[in-house]
């Protein structure tokens, strides 16, 4: 976290934590979920990003705390529903809301959290309420198309870069994208600059999904909270599987296939292979170019944005720590 964002995200926690503090309703079963989900902490991207957008253009980031707070419920939302869909035990080190209580409870609960997104945007300034309202819906829609794509590829025995990347867009990155719009939004800025920090997010957040394929192959440090080499042990469609898949030889396609939807072979033994196959294709190596061309695009529509000179620096150091994350 630069120090320049750390007033921002103050403002974030305190405001999460009395949004938390409302969820007292009854029957408890719907509300205490809620508020177990947004105490497993996590980085606040999303929402911090609404701050951020508001603030590049000059304008005060307590206006904007009602849209950072509805992405972040809407986020949370988005959680605790593929965690029943992917069928995950751990979130963020600690059970997941299904497992804490039951997948009943999880869908209803999750639903009520999208329910809630909406309730706490709608408290935005009445004069920017269409055009937040509109952003945020059709991000919603293309949040739940990349959900759908990413189930879809489970039973697709090929599937090009091309579509993971729309993929990892839609269920992914577009939500960094509309964060930062909607801040600009509350903020006054006019059309081409939303478009372009729209841009700059979506390009962002897909080089931070091919880094993260990346890191969940071959972490720098022990990864909390996350298995290493999970991705590998199910058989997960990742940027590093589906480039190799594209480029191995027969025989290497053969040793893919020997490890890939086997339940008998020894986890430790099959993270080692395929991380092996992925070292001779030169894997790695291709991610990082992929990873560095979205990153560049990222930063040519920032450089295109007409606001406060030192505060888009401000983001671009930000962008850079996100990009050098270690975890």
């Amino acid at each position: 976290m630069i120090a320049a964002y750390q007033p921002f995200y103050n403002l974030l926690e305190s405001s999460l934590n009395e949004l938390s503090k409302s969820m007292n309703g009854k029957p408890a079963e719907l509300y205490d979920p809620q508020k177990y989900i947004l105490s497993l902490g996590g980085k606040r991207i999303r929402p911090l990003l609404g701050l951020v957008a508001c603030d590049l253009f000059d304008h005060p980031i307590e206006n904007a705390t009602h849209v950072s707070l509805a992405v972040e419920l809407f986020h949370n939302f988005s959680l605790i529903h593929d965690d029943i869909m992917d069928n995950a035990p751990i979130r963020r080190g600690k059970k997941t809301v299904h497992e804490k209580w039951n997948h009943n409870i999880a869908i209803l609960s999750g639903d009520d959290m999208l329910v809630k997104a909406y309730e706490v945007l709608c408290q935005s300034p009445s004069d920017k309420l269409k055009d937040l309202l509109g952003i945020f819906t059709k991000t919603a829609h293309q949040v739940c198309e990349g959900q759908q794509l990413d189930m879809n590829f489970e039973s697709l025995d090929k599937i090009s870069l091309a579509d993971y990347t729309n993929m990892i867009e839609l269920k992914t990155a577009v939500l960094l994208g509309c964060s930062l719009q909607l801040g600009a939004i509350i903020a006054g800025a006019d059309q081409e600059n939303q478009e372009l920090i729209n841009q700059f997010g979506k390009e962002l957040g897909i080089a931070f999904q091919i880094h993260d394929d990346l890191l969940d192959a071959f972490p720098h440090d022990e990864q909390f909270g996350k298995q290493i080499g999970g991705d590998i042990l199910s058989d997960k469609k990742t940027f590093l599987l589906i480039k190799s898949l594209e480029v191995a030889n027969e025989k290497q396609l053969n040793q893919f296939a020997q490890w890939i939807n086997n339940p008998q072979s020894n986890s430790n033994e099959k993270i080692s292979a395929v991380q092996n196959l992925y070292l001779e294709l030169g894997i790695p190596d291709y991610c990082k170019q992929q990873t560095e061309l979205h990153y560049q695009n990222a930063i040519s529509s920032l450089n295109k944005i007409k606001a406060n000179p030192e505060k888009i620096n401000q983001l671009l150091m930000f962008a850079e720590e996100l990009m050098n994350r270690k975890n």
